[in-house]
């Protein structure tokens, strides 16, 4: 009997063997461009915020309109909660580096996830691939700096700006003209520049070939056949990133108005990256996200990831037009962990929220501290809501991201996305090859 029931489970192990599935192959990409959209710090309570706001609870943002959809886990190596130069560096190089990293450890440097000491941008352009870089604030924030640039500390910005100048980049957009000009230089923005080694980065740039551009007006008349560009259109960000009330004391707007939109920015980008035909990697960074989000200023939040969202409308435009293209969006924490609070009380729709939720939780409403609530765009039945924005810190939080992908190798965003997976999924279209 013992050896009956023995040869029994031998032969049903056999058949579960020969019938169980085959151990997954690695996924087949096909290569072609890459346009990575990066909206710092923004989460889902962020984009459900814009979305009511803008489109109605039954609406569609850009955003929404992406294929593919994968939760975020975005831990470093020593830390549980990205920073913005950490989670940078993991998604240009694929490695999981630590909370201070700017592209590089100090201490311990590493390769990418590829084997070269080079983030994929880096590879891209030594392999001949076209690269542009757009960031709304100034030229050596980490979303994009670290594609370009490695360094000791992401304060060392003489030595960042001086490395994403030289780095051969087709197209750099963004603001920081004080951090391109030497010390006490005045410049187009009327603010003098901040650089202690004395040297001038836009004549730099002028002198490798770059057309220098300074405001919406000048980027938008450059030819198709333009070449390499530099743009630098504000003194320091292009918003001001201060809580609501301290900008209207002050009389500031939330983006300077002759500074072009990340959007803006993204569709002369494409059209140039077009024109070149040469595959690229495009990384666009709406920095104004994490900053406001991170004073809390909602309707400086709401702008910044409206823009972001438009970026990603300019992208999928593109992609509709050039199907080799594979677009990417993901932040790597949730700034300020943005949330949607209900007003239902009919007595509350006109008068001021409250200061804060019973539990010490601060409201925004459409104007910051103690305002009136924000309305909804109207829902499929026209009934128009009215909330609030409460937020959960100051701070970059963990949890609350996505990332989602549209167009050449989407299906290949896996439905939990760690943030070295960006990287892979780039390196996959730009190579045609999947790193495990």
């Amino acid at each position: 009997m013992r050896v009956a029931v023995v040869v029994a489970i031998l032969t049903l192990m056999d058949t579960v063997a020969m019938t169980a599935p085959a151990e997954a192959e690695s996924p087949q990409p096909r290569p072609g461009s890459v346009i990575f959209i990066h909206p710092d710090g923004s989460g889902l309570g962020a984009w459900a915020a814009l979305r009511n706001l803008d489109r109605g609870p039954d609406g569609y943002l850009n955003w929404d309109r992406l294929s593919h959809l994968g939760v975020y886990r975005g831990h470093l190596g020593n830390s549980l909660v990205s920073s913005s130069n950490g989670g940078a560096t993991a998604h240009a190089f694929g490695v999981k580096p630590e909370y201070d990293d700017y592209g590089v450890d100090p201490d311990a440097p590493f390769t990418s996830l590829s084997g070269h000491p080079c983030s994929v941008m880096t590879e891209a352009l030594r392999a001949g691939k076209a690269v542009a870089v757009i960031n709304s604030g100034h030229i050596c924030e980490p979303g994009t700096g670290v594609f370009l640039s490695s360094a000791r500390n992401r304060n060392l910005t003489d030595e960042i700006s001086l490395e994403i100048v030289e780095s051969g980049a087709d197209i750099i957009l963004s603001g920081g003209e004080v951090l391109l000009l030497p010390e006490g230089v005045v410049g187009r923005h009327g603010e003098p520049g901040e650089r202690q080694d004395g040297r001038n980065l836009i004549e730099l740039a002028r002198q490798r070939g770059y057309r220098v551009v300074f405001d919406r007006r000048e980027m938008e008349a450059l030819p198709d056949d333009a070449g390499r560009v530099l743009g630098v259109f504000a003194a320091n960000h292009t918003f001001h990133d201060e809580p609501e009330e301290d900008l209207a004391d002050k009389g500031l707007p939330l983006f300077e108005p002759d500074a072009p939109s990340v959007a803006e920015m993204t569709a002369v980008a494409l059209r140039l990256l077009a024109h070149d035909g040469r595959p690229f990697l495009l990384v666009v960074e709406e920095e104004g996200t994490d900053n406001f989000a991170n004073d809390n200023n909602a309707p400086g939040t709401l702008e910044a990831l409206r823009r972001a969202d438009a970026a990603i409308g300019e992208a999928l435009a593109f992609q509709r037009e050039h199907p080799d293209v594979l677009l990417l969006t993901a932040a790597d924490s949730y700034a300020g962990g943005m949330l949607v609070h209900k007003v239902n009380d009919a007595d509350a729709f006109e008068r001021p929220l409250p200061e804060h939720m019973k539990n010490g939780a601060p409201l925004d409403g459409r104007a910051g501290t103690a305002t009136l609530p924000l309305v909804a765009a109207p829902d499929r039945a026209g009934t128009r809501f009215r909330f609030a924005v409460t937020w959960a810190g100051y701070a970059d939080l963990g949890g609350g991201v996505v990332a989602r992908a549209h167009g050449l190798n989407a299906e290949l965003l896996p439905a939990s996305v760690d943030n070295t997976d960006i990287y892979r999924m780039m390196y996959a279209t730009l190579f045609g090859v999947w790193l495990d």
